[in-house]
C-alpha cells in the first residue's frame, strides 16, 4: 500500500509559499506545490487567477462563517473537496466547465476517518 503515496513526486509535497494581497493586506500562505496546482485548476475553470480564487474564497468563507482560524488548512480541505466532488460525479471532470453556477450539499463530501 505504501508504494502509490512513497512514490510520489518528492515536488508535490514541497512547500510554498506565496504572497498575495487580500483587500490591500499583504499576507503569505504556505501550501504543498499539489494544492496550489489544484487552486490554479479551480481558478482557471472560472477565469480566474490563483490569487482571485483565494479573495473569493477567503470573502466567501469570512461572510459565512465570520471569523478564519486557519486558512491554509480551509483551502487544503477546499481541495480535496474538489477532487472528491469530481470522482462521485457531484461536479464534471471536463475543466473546461465553470464551477460557478453548481451547488453541492453539504452531505457530499467523504465520511470522516474514526
Amino acid at each position: 500500500m505504501c508504494e502509490i503515496f512513497v512514490k510520489a513526486d518528492p515536488s508535490l509535497y514541497e512547500s510554498k509559499a506565496r504572497s498575495l494581497r487580500l483587500h490591500g493586506v499583504v499576507t503569505s500562505i504556505r501550501l504543498e506545490t499539489l494544492f496550489w496546482n489544484t487552486l490554479q485548476e479551480i481558478a482557471q475553470r472560472d477565469g480566474m487567477t490563483t490569487n482571485q480564487l483565494v479573495t473569493k474564497l477567503y470573502d466567501e468563507l469570512s461572510v459565512h462563517r465570520g471569523h478564519i482560524d486557519n486558512f491554509a488548512s480551509f483551502l487544503r480541505v477546499c481541495c480535496l473537496r474538489y477532487t472528491s466532488l469530481m470522482l462521485e460525479g457531484a461536479i464534471p471532470s471536463d475543466q473546461h466547465v465553470s464551477l460557478a453556477g453548481f451547488s453541492v450539499s453539504h452531505s457530499s463530501s467523504p465520511p470522516l476517518l474514526s
